[in-house]
């Protein structure tokens, strides 16, 4: 039996038939399962790494020094 369909078949026979409160408790173990288990690596999909260098052309004509200056002038001044 293909997984989708066991699982449909769970929901038809156990699940439906719960209470809203019953589908909530069961809805927060599963939750609490899926958190404790954590995503297996490689299986979400996204990775820090693909941003690296996303953005470098916007501080290519900026100095550093100048930006931080910057931004401690207005720590100082607040408008």
């Amino acid at each position: 039996m293909e997984s989708a369909a066991k699982v449909d078949e769970l929901y038809e026979q156990y699940i439906r038939r719960l209470t809203p409160q019953q589908k909530r408790q069961l809805m927060e173990k599963l939750a609490h399962d899926l958190a404790l288990q954590g995503e297996p690596a490689g299986e979400t999909g996204c990775s820090l790494l693909h941003l690296v260098g996303l953005g470098a052309e916007i501080w290519q004509a900026m100095d550093a020094q100048q930006y931080v200056n910057a931004l401690r002038d207005e720590w100082d001044h607040p408008q």
